[in-house]
């Protein structure tokens, strides 16, 4: 088993572009087959197309064996102005037949995961993340959605709660004003960059609040093969982290280590960070992320990188 490696199943939800069931199943089955235990969904990841293509495949499997996670915050309803329309605004090539509703509070956070279980067919969920409040109102995410969090944790709906966001001020506050077990953050510890490092980690360690790094490609970039055609937080890459991504690749190639592997392994350096979630839709996609996670990589890289100004 993979202990520090977990499926991101937004892939799966159609990010991007439409995939069939039996590729998201043939993905599902390879992070399985590859030893990864801990699984990551939403409501919004193609509406409740992954949360039903990851459930679907999670009824098969020994339930004490795996560990899932799922989030509230936006609630689906069913759209009254549907035509036929897709959901590619939002990144997902799904009919837009239902649309999201900003929701933290208690009823909101109760009745979400309610519809997540009835999608994924399972009885329960392991760990329940706000989603996005900084994307929303983030004084009333955190004023109504973390107490309602702390409410079902407290009555045993869920074992653990968190936040996951693309801020690390958003996050920091959520730690603070909250009773945490876990953050996700999103693309702001990498190896690209690592802004978590001056308030959000140390907090982390000090509260005892795990950290899951998200998004550890940066929408892409450090696993593209070329970085100028890719993306970097889902837009253009700026022509300074294409010379950049370009330096560290430099870097990662005088020790034969690729640099995706270097990008996977680099969060759980530090002490905060217990997890690396990572999603494809590509079963050889996911057999490549292993390979990669339980590559040895010389201390040595990480010397040369600090060098060179390239990693703290």
């Amino acid at each position: 088993m993979i202990e520090r490696l977990g499926f991101g199943a937004a892939s799966i939800g159609n990010l991007y572009r439409e995939i069939s069931d039996e590729a998201a199943r043939g993905a599902l089955e390879a992070a399985w087959e590859g030893g990864i235990r801990t699984f990551d969904t939403a409501p919004h990841y193609g509406l409740g197309l992954s949360e039903r293509r990851l459930g679907e495949f999670l009824r098969d499997q020994p339930r004490d064996e795996f560990r899932l996670s799922t989030k509230v915050g936006r609630l689906l309803e069913p759209n009254p102005r549907f035509d036929g329309g897709t959901d590619e605004a939002d990144g997902f090539a799904v009919p837009n037949d239902h649309v999201r509703r900003w929701d933290p509070s208690l009823a909101g956070v109760e009745r979400s995961l309610a519809g997540s279980l009835e999608r994924l067919g399972l009885d329960r969920v392991d760990t329940l993340f706000l989603h996005d409040p900084d994307a929303y109102d983030l004084d009333d995410g955190l004023a109504r959605g973390l107490p309602a969090l702390a409410d079902l944790r407290s009555r045993g709906l869920v074992e653990e709660i968190g936040v996951g966001v693309n801020s690390v001020e958003a996050a920091a506050r959520a730690v603070r004003e909250g009773d945490l077990d876990v953050v996700m953050i999103a693309g702001r510890y990498t190896l690209l960059e690592q802004p978590a490092l001056d308030d959000l980690l140390p907090l982390c360690l000090e509260r005892g609040v795990r950290v899951h790094a998200v998004a550890v490609f940066n929408s892409g970039l450090l696993a593209a093969s070329d970085p100028a055609r890719s993306h970097y937080d889902y837009g253009d890459v700026p022509a300074e982290l294409v010379a950049r991504t370009e330096r560290l690749r430099a870097v990662c190639d005088r020790h034969g280590v690729p640099l995706p592997a270097a990008a996977m392994q680099y969060p759980l350096r530090h002490p905060a960070v217990e997890r690396v979630i990572v999603g494809t839709s590509r079963a050889a996609a996911v057999r490549e992320n292993i390979a990669h996670m339980t590559m040895r990589i010389p201390e040595e890289l990480w010397t040369d990188l600090r060098a060179e100004g390239l990693a703290p």
